[in-house]
């Protein structure tokens, strides 16, 4: 006689979440984290109150933040230097963006050309390596005296700066492509073109995403250096002036401008990301 056991659930405590606990434990965890953030940004204001209205630190080095937003009320009616705050904003974010655009329009191709071709690699990849390391200030007097002062020295500036952790980030994402998917695309009877399409460009999507937002952070850096000279207007024109006059005040708010703007950039960045490559960072 045969006895028939029935078989035993799994444990609740073991038990794997369905989805909705899924979604539900992401929710919980974007909510927390996204307190935290404010609670890092409250502590840091009331640490920033307390040590200017506490006399710890002078107001020429870090002043009280009511100076910033008198600061903010001037540059916004543009009684610091004839410019209003929305018209540097506008000069800078246009200089910023459009050599971002080139920089990817063109670093993401040769970045693809350097992984996939050897002879694309031996030509691109010196010139790239060799003006990498150097700061934008090195080759900023050379801007100047081949392009003249205009926007065509300041956006190639930027242009540059953005350019190689752009093409090199794209270049590590096609290395990283797997072998075995391009030769299953191959025995399939895919064309080159086909192969870089649609297998080596979305495997090397993560790592171009993340080079984008390097060449970005490093075009807000170099902002500064491009428009201190010759500039009409500019954010980095603000800041530049007002360090010369010691308004250390003007100098936080476009400070604060800047880091504002990139910081919003990294958000939507992710957010591109998430939609390109929602696989990244899964098992």
């Amino acid at each position: 006689m045969s006895v028939i056991t029935a078989k035993p659930e799994p444990d609740a405590a073991v038990r794997p979440p369905g989805p909705q606990k899924t979604s539900r434990y992401r929710r919980l965890g974007e909510g927390s984290s996204l307190a935290l953030n404010a609670a890092s940004i409250a502590a840091l204001l009331l640490v920033w109150w307390g040590a200017t209205h506490l006399g710890l630190i002078k107001p020429l080095f870090l002043p009280k933040p009511e100076s910033i937003w008198i600061a903010f009320q001037q540059a916004a009616a543009g009684e610091l230097d004839g410019h209003t705050l929305a018209v540097h904003f506008v000069t800078s974010m246009w200089r910023v963006f459009l050599a971002f655009a080139l920089a990817a329009a063109v670093g993401i191709p040769i970045g693809i050309a350097m992984g996939v071709s050897r002879i694309a690699r031996g030509i691109l990849d010196p010139p790239i390596e060799f003006y990498r390391p150097l700061p934008p200030l090195a080759y900023l007097p050379l801007m100047i005296v081949w392009f003249g002062i205009g926007e065509l020295s300041k956006v190639l500036l930027l242009f540059l700066a953005i350019l190689a952790p752009v093409a090199l980030a794209a270049r590590a994402g096609v290395r990283s492509a797997g072998q075995e998917q391009i030769q299953a695309a191959r025995s399939m009877g895919a064309s080159t073109l086909q192969v870089i399409r649609h297998v080596i460009i979305p495997s090397a999507m993560p790592e171009i995403l993340v080079g984008l937002r390097i060449g970005m952070g490093v075009g807000w850096t170099t902002l500064v250096a491009a428009e201190m000279v010759a500039a009409d207007a500019g954010l980095g024109k603000m800041v530049f002036n007002a360090s010369n006059f010691l308004r250390t005040d003007v100098v936080i708010l476009g400070i604060l401008a800047i880091g504002a703007v990139a910081y919003a950039f990294e958000l939507a960045m992710r957010g591109i990301e998430t939609r390109l490559v929602p696989w990244t960072g899964k098992a």
